[in-house]
């Protein structure tokens, strides 16, 4: 199976052409969100070209003009600092400069202005044959940047990273980015590089450095911002005070004249100069970091690892004021970061990546956090295993390929980190580091440590990393159930829709479907021998805080000689729709569909009572570990299961436990098929201690009991009772007998 990358897409007729035509031809495209065609626009020209999408933004590039071409011939086009002429490279200062003759400084000013321009605008250039953009910010990371190793490579991942960028700069809605990235990736040199680019262009701003710890924060400041500032061109560098290289602050404004007797002595008068004044600094770690303050852009580095007692989720509800002035955003968050273990800081950074969901928002046009997130797999970024063009080289190339650095690449990086993964499997452990380390997607990226979990992780993990390689292979369809023709109690049919609120891996033929039995007017389920659902249900329809646990359904076969797949989970259903009704009727309709029972939790009754009242009791399961003259009067009337005690916890834990071995991963050379990736995640962190949280993992628990509830049935006890038949024993020994007692 061949790779299929799905970091970007173009989209085509997203608007459709005569309009962008149009528009260009009046220059009419604004910088920012255009919400009458859903799209970010970064262009500044007033013309857009084609239109991608990233993670779900759309955004709109500019139009290519005027693409810079290093050489004719296609296999010399690729990324290459443009000369930087001597005359100039020799100037430290605009003093220096102004102080230059006149015809000097003339034959410099267009070479200056097209910088400033490339600065602003972006740049295109030709990269294999292909017309290439951009940004300005990634611009002046390439080209006038100064890192580690010197200049910054280019590579396609970081063009798509800066374009994202910008969208979330362009948009007003947006706070900015939570990146989710990969060890080594470059985030720490592009934040920088950032820093100092709208920095040094802005006025009476404020710009600020947060890592995982203090010490973090500043080796980023004196590393990697001080020497960007430093090595910048005279042309792009403003007036600075203090110091040089400094230690804490980083200040471009006027220093204060010195105003000596000699100058008083000699009428020199004091030249007024204009400063920005404009600061880059960093912050010790903390909740309330920076709080109080006005922050034009905030580098928020490593934020995946903010160990206890300090929270990344407090410091983002404090940092994110300092970014606005009432509801106007004035400001922007650059936070990037590898995941740490979820008792380490990742749980709370996981949150926040996934509350930053661009197709997540509320009436306001904002996501959850305000962030947007943004997931670059490793394949796009992995040292060794990018060519000369900045590529990624992604499978096994048929002859040696030259990276960027000079070396051959001979495998692909998909193979190469298989290998890498195929070698870590009997360590757990070192296995979940690499992947959080080195993830291909962010489920890798979250990956938790195997010696907390209550189930075998290895297992579970196993079948997630083969679900995701089955993503788009159309093994789940998304949708609703509906009764036909909108009459209750009647067909029910399966419609798919991508904002469906149930998953399936199987839909049963035509003769299993519907498959209700009428006893004496009283309703049976058709398919009891097949499979049965479990539930985790719900009472309320709303909560204070707007949100509660969801309500929760799976639906599992069993071993049977029907037209069925035995043991799978064919049904997952998690989901919290307004009102608990609609959810109670979606649990009918399925339970009816598949004309199977449910063995639902009955301390919230509420979804039992309603299958009674509408005349399908008798698929509401008693609980198994009871016989019927021993239930109470509740359970004889809407039957379930008290999921509250410690017996029924253990037993439930089990049944998990034992699905999983036998079931999930890999079992005799081949997967398991438990398709549904939120069920196992659930299961790779369910806590018995903490069974709130774990709706998923209450209600397919639930499922695997009923359909082995044979195993729960109690064993009636044997009583041995002594019957007197009336005869006696005699001890004859001697003359007379006597009656032995």
């Amino acid at each position: 199976m061949s790779y299929q990358q799905t970091l970007v897409n173009t989209i085509t007729g997203h608007i459709k052409p005569s309009v962008i035509k149009k528009n260009n031809r009046y220059k009419k495209w604004d910088y920012g969100y255009n919400k009458e065609h859903d799209v970010v626009v970064i262009s500044k020209t007033g013309k857009i070209g084609e239109v991608i999408e990233i993670q779900n933004l759309k955004i709109a590039l500019p139009d290519a003009e005027n693409s810079y071409k290093r050489s004719n011939k296609k296999e010399d086009q690729f990324w290459q600092r443009l000369d930087y002429p001597k005359d100039l490279d020799k100037i430290k200062s605009v003093f220096e400069f102004n102080q230059k003759p006149e015809y000097f400084k003339e034959q410099w000013y267009d070479f200056i202005d097209q910088e400033f321009e490339r600065r602003d605008k972006g740049f295109w250039f030709y990269n294999k044959g292909n017309p290439t953009y951009v940004t300005g910010s990634h611009y002046m990371y390439l080209q006038w940047s100064k890192i580690d190793v010197g200049a910054a490579d280019y590579r396609e991942s970081n063009r798509l990273f800066f374009i994202f960028w910008e969208a979330c700069k362009a948009d007003k809605r947006c706070y900015g980015m939570a990146y989710l990235k990969n060890r080594r990736s470059g985030f720490s040199f592009m934040a920088s590089g950032e820093l100092v680019n709208q920095a040094t262009i802005s006025s009476d701003a404020r710009f600020g450095i947060l890592s995982k710890s203090g010490a973090d924060a500043k080796k980023m400041f004196t590393d990697k911002v001080v020497p960007i500032s430093v090595n910048y061109p005279f042309f792009f560098k403003p007036i600075q005070d203090g110091m040089d290289r400094p230690k804490t602050e980083l200040a471009y404004r006027v220093p204060a004249s010195k105003l000596t007797r000699k100058k008083l002595d000699q009428g020199i008068e004091t030249e007024e100069l204009e400063g920005l004044d404009t600061t880059i600094d960093w912050k010790n770690t903390g909740d309330n970091s920076y709080d109080g303050e006005k922050l034009k852009l905030l580098a928020h580095d490593e934020s995946g690892k903010w160990e206890r007692p300090d929270n990344i989720l407090n410091n983002w509800r404090v940092t994110k004021t300092t970014l606005r002035l009432g509801s106007r955003i004035v400001g922007k968050c650059m936070m990037g970061s590898t995941s740490n273990s979820l008792d380490k800081g990742g749980e709370n950074f996981k949150k926040l990546y996934y509350e930053s969901d661009v197709t997540k928002r509320n009436r306001n046009g904002q996501t959850s956090s305000g962030l947007y997130s943004l997931f670059i797999p490793m394949e796009w970024n992995y040292e060794g295993y990018i060519d000369t063009y900045g590529l990624p080289v992604f499978e096994t190339p048929q002859a040696p390929i030259k990276s960027i650095d000079g070396s051959e690449i001979e495998v692909g990086v998909i193979e190469y980190w298989e290998n890498e993964v195929e070698g870590l499997k009997n360590d757990q452990d070192s296995l979940n580091e690499y992947y959080r380390q080195f993830p291909r997607t962010e489920k890798h990226a979250f990956r938790d440590e195997a010696k907390e979990s209550l189930f075998n992780l290895a297992k579970i993990y196993e079948q997630i990393d083969y679900n995701e390689d089955l993503k788009y292979s159309g093994v789940l369809t998304k949708g609703n159930f509906q009764w036909s023709n909108g009459i209750k109690d009647s067909i029910v049919t399966f419609t798919p829709n991508n904002s469906g609120r149930f998953l399936l891996s199987w839909v049963p033929p035509l003769h299993l479907q519907n498959k209700v039995i009428l006893k004496n007017n009283v309703k049976y389920p058709g398919n009891e021998h097949i499979g049965a659902f479990g539930c985790d249900s719900y009472d309320i329809s709303g909560t204070v805080d707007g949100k509660g646990s969801k309500g929760s359904l799976h639906g599992l076969t069993k071993f049977s000689m029907e037209d069925a797949p035995p043991n799978m989970f064919f049904l997952e259903y998690i989901a919290r729709p307004q009102t608990a009704e609609i959810f109670f009727e979606d649990v009918l309709m399925a339970l009816v569909f598949y004309g199977m029972p449910i063995l639902a939790e009955n301390n919230k009754p509420r979804l039992l009572y309603y299958l009674k009242r509408r005349g399908y009791r008798q698929f509401s399961i008693n609980r198994p570990d009871k016989v019927y003259h021993k239930l109470s009067t509740s359970e004889k009337e809407i039957g379930g299961i008290p999921n509250s005690s410690e017996d029924i916890k253990q037993a439930h834990a089990a049944a998990i436990e034992y699905y999983i071995e036998n079931h999930v991963g890999i079992i005799n050379d081949s997967y398991g098929n438990m398709y549904f990736q939120e069920t196992l995640e659930d299961w790779a962190t369910f806590n018995i201690n903490s069974r709130t949280k774990h709706d998923a993992s209450i209600s397919s628990g639930l499922a695997i009991m009923a359909c082995n509830r044979n195993k729960y049935r109690p064993v009636a006890e044997k009583q041995t009772n002594v019957v007197p038949l009336g005869f006696k024993r005699y001890d004859n020994q001697g003359i007379n007998s006597k009656i032995i007692t």
